[in-house]
């Protein structure tokens, strides 16, 4: 393949291998994280958010009791990229995770329009929930909304929180995997409170009809133009609420509650056994979830019928309808752990994504260097906190949050066609987790990952797409003539070392 082409692939051994001799002036990341250590950051960045806002909205607006069935679908889908990660990720260990799998696999711009799409996730991920915690604080305090909440001009709280985790991000991994542990270990507890207890206030007749009819959605509900779903623009029909269709509406925005799991594939490179355990991590954070979302969304529209839910807070709301309102504090705690342990994750899972691009030439090499003291990407994951940090403080992103979803079932889509071509281009890689019945599975996989994708917003489409033009002018300013495959830009397999032909012959790549 031409050397300058812009769909140039890297050699999977050379990427497997590209961190086993950095020299004592390279420092690496270090390899401390077990299987148990990487279900604490899955469980950690996926219950969140979700579990706790997006139950009350999808039941009482979309689903009613079939909500349950809509995190079915949403964990069903996510549980098929699960598998094609768990392939990849066993089989090439490295920080990046779906971009360098596009790396080695379909090739060099489609791995930066991943990578780049992957920045915008966890940016946005984090800058949003940052806000949501500022809003819990504000509320369980009654802290002034002029640097706490939605109407702040400056949300000092959620400015505050994402400086305090990017610090803990940057520190290290073992202590970013102690509190995430001890945040998990919170909300995990309390989620199991919520089922235990509020499985005795469960009435039968809350939920029926568990698939509520078909019926026209509520006028406040419709959307137009560029506010309504993608499929309803390319089709014309008249959008409707609850029945079958409104089980698959649920399901697209309940998507985001599993949005994140895939930061585990970007922890490859510190992963003791990554072979058992990156397979191990991936399948058990998602079996786990969608086991207490399911038991979760069952008591709660069971406590409550699905007309009265709350939008904003429907498991302590559910509580407070029973006469058990002192249960909403310790709710609200699980709230506020959960929403700080995904604000650290994705600062984690930024800093290892830009550490690979820059390893890769992609970008500058020095903004990626491991630090020798805490052997993290210090610098990326200072300037990623940075911009993290503006847009929590000052941007309201409500508007914007969809594009989480898009952004990673956009990664999914392409980490499916990934492991169906890596099967057909090199059929003998050493492969210790195998994903099962390819390439029907990832196919299936990459449809399901459209179908979810045409009920996002026609505007957040619009918005995605404008993102990866620039990320595209980024590319082609920068990232193409400096990458390691560029032509002249020999590496060895240590970060950053370029290598240099003797005089007189002819340059050889690795």
């Amino acid at each position: 393949m031409d050397d300058n082409s812009i769909v140039r692939t890297k050699d999977v051994e050379t990427v497997i291998h590209q961190g086993d001799d950095l020299g004592e002036e390279h420092a690496g990341l270090s390899r401390t994280l077990t299987a148990k250590d990487l279900m604490g950051f899955g469980i950690g960045i996926v219950i969140g958010t979700g579990i706790f806002t997006l139950t009350g909205t999808g039941a009482k607006n979309y689903a009613g009791p079939g909500i349950v069935l809509s995190f079915v679908i949403a964990g069903f889908v996510s549980l098929l990229a699960a598998l094609c990660y768990a392939e990849l990720a066993a089989a090439v260990p490295t920080a990046g995770s779906s971009y360098t799998y596009a790396y080695t696999t379909i090739g060099e711009i489609f791995a930066w329009i991943i990578a780049w799409d992957l920045i915008l996730e966890f940016a946005l991920g984090a800058a949003v929930v940052a806000r949501g915690w500022s809003g819990y604080l504000q509320e369980a305090f009654d802290l002034p909304t002029q640097f706490f909440g939605e109407e702040s001009s400056i949300n000092l709280g959620a400015l505050g929180i994402a400086l305090v985790l990017g610090i803990v991000a940057a520190v290290g991994i073992k202590e970013s995997k102690w509190v995430t542990n001890a945040l998990v270990a919170i909300k995990v507890s309390v989620c199991i409170f919520v089922v235990v207890v509020g499985i005795f206030f469960v009435k039968l007749a809350n939920l029926a009809p568990f698939i509520p009819p078909a019926q026209p959605m509520r006028e406040d509900l419709r959307t137009s133009g560029l506010e309504q779903p993608f499929w309803q623009w390319v089709t014309g029909a008249t959008p409707t609420a609850f029945g079958v269709t409104g089980v698959f509406v649920a399901a697209a925005i309940v998507f985001f509650a599993y949005s994140g799991f895939e930061a585990v594939a970007n922890l490859g490179e510190e992963t003791k056994d990554p072979a058992k355990d990156m397979p191990r991590g991936l399948i058990g954070t998602l079996l786990i979830c969608t086991v207490l979302y399911l038991a979760v969304c069952l008591v709660i529209t069971g406590m409550v019928k699905y007309t009265n839910i709350s939008e904003g807070a429907p498991i302590s709301d559910a509580f407070d309808q029973v006469g058990m309102g002192w249960a909403s504090v310790l709710i609200g705690i699980a709230a506020v752990a959960g929403l700080s342990s995904v604000i650290l994750v994705d600062i984690i899972a930024m800093g290892r994504i830009g550490y690979a691009l820059c390893r890769d030439g992609l970008l500058p090499a020095s903004v990626g260097k491991v630090s020798e003291r805490f052997h993290t990407p210090l610098r990326i994951t200072i300037a990623t906190t940075a911009v993290v940090c503006v847009l929590a403080a000052f941007v309201p992103l409500h508007t914007l949050a969809e594009m989480v979803s898009i952004g990673t079932l956009f990664a999914f889509l392409v980490v499916s066609i990934a492991v169906a071509v890596l099967r057909r281009t090199n059929p003998r890689m050493k492969r210790p987790f195998r994903t099962p019945w390819v390439p029907a599975l990832p196919i299936v996989s990459a449809l399901a990952c459209l179908g979810l994708m045409a009920s996002l917003a026609v505007g957040t489409w619009l918005r995605f797409l404008v993102w990866l033009g620039i990320g595209l002018i980024v590319y082609f300013a920068y990232g193409k003539s400096h990458s390691n495959l560029a032509p002249g830009n020999l590496v060895a397999t240590g970060y950053g070392r370029r290598t240099e032909p003797p005089d007189g012959e002819t340059p050889a790549r690795d």
